[in-house]
C-alpha cells in the first residue's frame, strides 16, 4: 500500500490514472509550417490553421501587460460574448476552456450520493468532473452510434442533478434530431440541469446550413427554461486550443453560484484579449469550417473505399470503425508519422477518431491508411 493511498479522497482513488498518448517528438506547428518530417497530429481536433491573424496581434499586445494579474470576470469578453447571443452578461461564464465550466459545474450541483446521467461513447471529460465531485455517473446506451435520449430520460432519477449532451458528440461526431431534442426538453424533471456541449457548434452550424438541415436551437431553450447551461468554446474553430478558454451561457443565479468555486484569475489576459479579437475575425472561422467540410466528405468517402465504416460527421474530425483493434493501427499511423485517436477508453475498440485537418495533412493519413488496408489485404 502507498504511503498516500489512505490520505487521497476516494474519488481520486476510484479514478484510476488516465491513459496519456506518447509525447510528441516536436511542438504541433500550424498546417503551412509543417514538414513531411513532423508528425501529422490528428489526434485533438485541434484547428489546422491555428489563431486568426487579428487573435496573434491582440496577444502581442497583451503580452505587454502580462506582469498585471488578468481582470477576473473577464468583464469585456463577457460583455462581447453577452451582446454576440444577445444574452444579458450576468447569463455568460467564462471558464479555462468549456471543461472548466463542466468541472465547476459538477462541484456546485453533485456530492456523493447524487449523479449525473450522459450517453456512453461521450466526452471523456464528463466522467473525469463527476467522479471528482464523488457522484455517479450514469452512462445511457447508444443508438445506431447517436445519443439515445429515451435512454437517458430513463435513466434520470430523484438523485440526479446534471445531465450532459454533447451535440456534436465526441467522439462520434453526430447530432441529435432537432423535434426529438424538443421533446427530450420539455420531459426533463425541474431538478435536473441540462448541460447541452456544443464545443463543435460553427462546424454543425456550417454542416447544417449546406445540408439544408436545423441543428440547434440550444439559445431557444436557455431562453425558455431555467435549468439549461449551453458550453461553447474557443479551442476548435477559433483555434485557441492552447490558451484554454471557453464559456457557458445560463441562468445568472447558477452561474453565480459556480463564480463562487472559481479559481481567482483563471483566465489569462492573453486568452482574453485572443478571445476578444477572434470573435470578430469571421474570415478565419469560415476559412476552418469550410476546409473541414470539403475535406470531411473527401476522407469520408476514401476510407469507405477502403473498406472501413465512417460515420458521417457534424464536427471537425470522424469516427472510423476499423472492424479490429483500433489501437494496433493508431501505433502503425504513428510509425507512419501521423497520430490519431484510439478508442479503446470511450469503449469503442474497433474505432479511430482522426481530426480533419488541411488536404496535406489528410492526405498523408490517407496514403498511411492505404498502406495499412493493403497490408491487412495480403
Amino acid at each position: 500500500m502507498s504511503r498516500f493511498f489512505d490520505l487521497v479522497s476516494r474519488p481520486v482513488r476510484d479514478m484510476g490514472e488516465i491513459a496519456a498518448l506518447p509525447p510528441l517528438p516536436a511542438p504541433s506547428l500550424p498546417a503551412p509550417l509543417t514538414t513531411k518530417s513532423r508528425l501529422v497530429v490528428l489526434d485533438s481536433n485541434e484547428n489546422p490553421f491555428g489563431p486568426s491573424s487579428r487573435a496573434v496581434q491582440a496577444m502581442q499586445t497583451a503580452l505587454l501587460s502580462a506582469n498585471s494579474y488578468p481582470e477576473d470576470d473577464c468583464t469585456q469578453l463577457k460583455r462581447k460574448l453577452a451582446e454576440h447571443h444577445s444574452l444579458p452578461a450576468e447569463q455568460v461564464m467564462v471558464t479555462a476552456g468549456s471543461t472548466g465550466l463542466i468541472a465547476l459545474l459538477c462541484q456546485t450541483l453533485l456530492a456523493p450520493g447524487l449523479n449525473a446521467v450522459t450517453s456512453e461513447r461521450s466526452f471523456i471529460v464528463y466522467s473525469m468532473a463527476v467522479h471528482a465531485s464523488g457522484a455517479q455517473l450514469v452512462e445511457a446506451p447508444m443508438r445506431d452510434d447517436t445519443i439515445d435520449l429515451d435512454a437517458i430520460l430513463a435513466a434520470i432519477n430523484e438523485h440526479t442533478r446534471i445531465v450532459f449532451i454533447a451535440n456534436p458528440n465526441n467522439p462520434t461526431g453526430t447530432v441529435l434530431d432537432v423535434h426529438a431534442l424538443d421533446q427530450f426538453m420539455a420531459e426533463i424533471p425541474g431538478h435536473v440541469v441540462i448541460v447541452l456541449d456544443e464545443a463543435y457548434y460553427e462546424f454543425a452550424a456550417y454542416f447544417a446550413e449546406h445540408r439544408k438541415a436545423e441543428y440547434s436551437k440550444s439559445l431557444e431553450y436557455l431562453r425558455q427554461v431555467e435549468n439549461v447551461v449551453v458550453l461553447r468554446t474557443f479551442s476548435k474553430a477559433h483555434g485557441l486550443a492552447g490558451l484554454r478558454i471557453g464559456y457557458g451561457l445560463g441562468p445568472a443565479e447558477l452561474l453565480a453560484y459556480c463564480a463562487r468555486m472559481r479559481n481567482t484569475f483563471s483566465v489569462s489576459s492573453i486568452a482574453q484579449a485572443a478571445a476578444i479579437a477572434a470573435l470578430d475575425d469571421a474570415r478565419h472561422i469560415h476559412r476552418a469550417v469550410s476546409n473541414n467540410a470539403a475535406q470531411a466528405q473527401i476522407m469520408g468517402v476514401a476510407l469507405s473505399e477502403m473498406g472501413f465504416r465512417v460515420i458521417p460527421t457534424w464536427a471537425n474530425f470522424l469516427c472510423c470503425d476499423l472492424g479490429r483493434d483500433a489501437t494496433a493501427v493508431a501505433e502503425s499511423l504513428r510509425t507512419e508519422g501521423v497520430s490519431v485517436r484510439p478508442l479503446r477508453a470511450w469503449g469503442a475498440p474497433s474505432c479511430i477518431r482522426v481530426s480533419i485537418g488541411v488536404p496535406e495533412q489528410n492526405e498523408t493519413f490517407l496514403a498511411a491508411m492505404r498502406k495499412i488496408a493493403e497490408a491487412r489485404r495480403d
